[in-house]
């Protein structure tokens, strides 16, 4: 009876989503392309914008081109730069008084996902200063315009820059969730790879892989469509071209820019098509631990693509197919235990290890609840476990 419920529910979301006004970033890209942002900005008519981001990327000078762009068209700016990994309610409604205290009329959020989830809760708050963040979490609870929201990753892979979701925390309860409403989506988005340049190798390998398990989660699941299917797979194509190239060397611009539109289009894939199992354990493990969100996906990853089995066989061999993995003869399950394995070499070439340690099992009770709450009845997975189950999942990834 619950498998059927959680089915229903999914089939009735697969059809609804079909008639949603669903927004497209204008995309900015290219070399140099975020000096381009200002003017953009000027020709909307905007003369005050907040700028949401972190102290790493102000510590290092990266927004500097940008900043000094934006006071050449005298266009005013304030800057929050307090988010931390796994944004939480007082950054947010920090953020969200700054704005309103400058008059602000747009937004930019500047860095990887942590300040593009913290600019999206400022701007879901916006939209519906009426409601607090927690009376915002799940699905289309903002329904109003947000002011204009100018998203510039400087990583790549959360995809965010696409997506209708805001991930946010609170740090009283280790609450992890998200708001996702169509009005979210930003409606520009910067590509520029020179930002991406400097990220550390770790950086580089773990928000890598959460692009790449965004792309999977939404192939494997059972809402596709015909878009998000082709959206999928460019990007797990992209990926295993270019993440270990960019990987090992972090001033190759091409792999850079590959995994820039690898990252966005596994973020369009999934804010249509949902994501699954990996990633409401993933946001259990950053709302109580703080662990970085695509380090999670990568461990994650391949323990739950194992755990479904049969279920992903065929799906996971044409994505198998796509890049090159088995023989011609190979069965589907041959070629899926084959793309399993090779999700699997690419973390340990890129030092991620294949379990996660510190988990308390205390904690393991609570996260599994909220695991499944995240999960089921929305992500349309290709097998809906239950709470034995998930719990089972806990444990092989624990250390």
């Amino acid at each position: 009876m619950y498998t059927a419920y959680c089915r229903t529910f999914q089939g009735t979301m697969r059809l609804g989503m079909k008639f949603l006004n669903w927004r497209t970033p204008q995309i900015v890209e290219g070399e140099n392309s975020l000096l381009r942002l200002p003017e953009l900005i000027q020709d909307l008519k905007l003369e005050r914008v907040l700028i949401v981001t972190d102290k790493g990327i102000q510590k290092i000078g990266l927004m500097n081109p940008l900043l000094a762009q934006l006071k050449a068209l005298h266009i005013s700016f304030v800057i929050y730069d307090e988010t931390v990994p796994n944004p939480t309610f007082t950054n947010i409604e920090m953020a969200f008084s700054l704005y309103n205290e400058h008059n602000s009329q747009g937004i930019i959020a500047f860095g990887g996902g942590s300040p593009m989830d913290c600019a999206k809760g400022v701007a879901a708050r916006l939209g519906r200063p009426d409601k607090s963040l927690s009376d915002m979490k799940g699905l289309f609870k903002v329904r109003k315009e947000i002011p204009p929201l100018f998203a510039v990753p400087t990583t790549a892979g959360t995809g965010s820059e696409g997506t209708i979701a805001a991930v946010v925390s609170n740090s009283e309860t280790h609450e992890k969730f998200a708001i996702m409403d169509p009005s979210l989506v930003p409606h520009y988005a910067v590509l520029d790879p020179l930002l991406t340049v400097n990220l550390p190798k770790h950086i580089t390998s773990t928000t890598g892989m959460d692009a790449l398990t965004h792309a999977v989660e939404a192939y494997i699941g059972l809402s596709n469509t015909k878009e998000t299917r082709k959206y999928s797979r460019e990007a797990v194509i992209l990926i295993f071209k270019y993440l270990y190239r960019a990987y090992e060397d972090g001033t190759d611009i091409e792999a850079r820019a590959q995994m820039q539109r690898a990252s966005y289009l596994a973020g369009l894939a999934f804010t249509r098509a949902y994501v699954g199992y990996v990633h409401a354990i993933a946001h259990t493990l950053g709302g109580f631990y703080q662990i970085p969100h695509g380090y999670a996906n990568a461990i994650i990853l391949p323990h739950v693509l194992k755990y479904y089995g049969d279920s992903v066989a065929k799906p996971l061999a044409e994505l198998a197919n796509l890049v090159g993995i088995g023989k011609v003869s190979d069965n589907d399950e041959r070629k899926a235990q084959l793309f399993i394995e090779a999700i699997e070499q690419l973390n340990v070439k890129m030092n991620i290890p294949n379990k996660i340690q510190g988990i308390d099992n205390h904690d393991v009770p609570l996260m599994v609840e909220r695991a499944l709450q995240e999960a089921n009845p929305l992500y349309p997975v290709p097998k809906i476990v239950n709470k034995d189950e998930m719990f089972y999942l806990y444990q092989l990834i624990k250390q």
